[in-house]
């Protein structure tokens, strides 16, 4: 079959409606919107080491068709899946690892779809040849598409992409019609545990939950402080911008949740998670007070409220944290795709993840095993 694929510079380069017919509503990451106002705001793009480079494959009538968000790369921050010891290893081979193409949404480690199809879903192995041969044809050394949704894993592999796992805690919803329901599921000595921490938190501060009109721009004024904060402990420097924050306030503030923490009219702390079809994101988090346990009540327990409110069926509390076990967020597989354009290189890669494999199976075995929930 004959395709008609086109390398763009920036998802804003496409039109909103030709991408989001593709992308779906689910997610809100991979929306029109949100990829442009990292664009529009300036956290990619420019100096950042993130290049916008959306592929899209058109129809006949230059209609998008299918279209993958990419990214040109100079580095590897901001993906969570960390290939730092492929580049060494790379480099001194003699090899060059960056510029690398990246398929995923910037500093976002959150599950969704990377293969944006629509109502074409037989174009998603034709979308990986193209990124194949974007990488063939400017000596790219790899593509590397991250947090990729389980359904779409059969189409890396059909494609020959080497497939990573790594592992992410999810808080699951039962059915539970409040967060005593929850509780009531797990071991006694975990339920108190929980209700010790949350009253801790709360005391002293009122926590309020903000969506829609109800965010207003002092408290993104006073989630910038926050963020940055967090950020340059974590990172070195924030990712994003603060017209990012802006943006996300003017364009989505129906899908978002800002949680804030209050002393008297003062906010002390705040949590940004972002509202999905099926799941709650929890994205940012920080603090201008140490106090203890407000970080896991605004972040993890604030979050299953909402979600119960709200009736969504998972909350993903972002990457690492083994210490969101012990808070009723459970250990799930995530997994990433990646395409070697050296052969050798190729088989030194897959020889690596074959024995990590291994090791993330045991550790994830071990980790369910000490979930807080009440054994059968």
């Amino acid at each position: 079959m004959s395709i008609t694929a086109r390398v763009h510079h920036a998802v804003g380069e496409i039109p909103a409606d030709e991408w989001d017919a593709l992308a779906g509503t689910g997610n809100p990451f991979t929306s029109h919107t949100f990829l442009t106002l990292l664009e529009e705001s300036g956290s990619v793009g420019g100096r950042s080491g993130w290049s916008p480079l959306p592929l899209v494959i058109e129809d006949a009538a230059g209609v998008a068709a299918a279209a993958l968000p990419a990214y040109l790369k100079g580095h590897s921050q901001g993906e969570y899946v960390f290939d730092h010891s492929w580049a060494d290893a790379w480099h001194r081979a003699g090899g060059q690892y960056y510029p690398k193409l990246q398929i995923s949404v910037p500093f976002t480690p959150a599950t969704g779809p990377r293969l944006l199809t629509g109502e074409h879903p037989a174009l998603g192995v034709p979308l990986l040849r193209v990124a194949e041969q974007i990488c063939e044809q400017n000596r790219l050394s790899s593509a590397h598409a991250t947090f990729i949704e389980p359904a779409q894993l059969p189409l890396f592999e059909e494609a020959g992409w080497l497939l990573r796992t790594d592992t992410q805690f999810h808080w699951d919803n039962e059915g539970y019609a409040s967060f005593d329901d929850f509780l009531a599921q797990l071991s006694s000595e975990k339920r108190k545990n929980l209700r010790k921490e949350r009253a801790k938190a709360q005391d002293g501060v009122e926590i309020r939950q903000l969506t829609g009109d109800a965010i207003r721009p002092e408290h993104w004024d006073a989630f910038w402080v926050f963020y940055q904060d967090t950020g340059a402990r974590k990172w070195g420097h924030p990712y994003l911008t603060r017209e990012a924050f802006d943006l996300m306030g003017e364009r989505m503030a129906d899908r978002i949740l800002l949680v804030m923490a209050f002393l008297g009219e003062r906010p002390v702390a705040g949590a940004l998670n972002f509202i999905g079809s099926e799941a709650l994101y929890g994205r940012y988090w920080g603090a201008i007070v140490d106090k203890p346990f407000l970080h896991f009540e605004l972040c993890y327990y604030q979050a299953i409220d909402a979600a119960i409110a709200l009736g969504l069926g998972r909350v993903e509390a972002g990457a690492q944290g083994q210490h969101k076990l012990a808070r009723g967020y459970k250990p799930v597989p995530t997994w990433s795709a990646h395409y070697i354009t050296d052969p050798g290189f190729r088989s030194a890669v897959a020889d690596f993840l074959e024995r990590e494999r291994r090791g993330v199976a045991q550790e994830q075995l071990w980790l369910g095993e000490r979930t807080p929930f009440r054994k059968s």
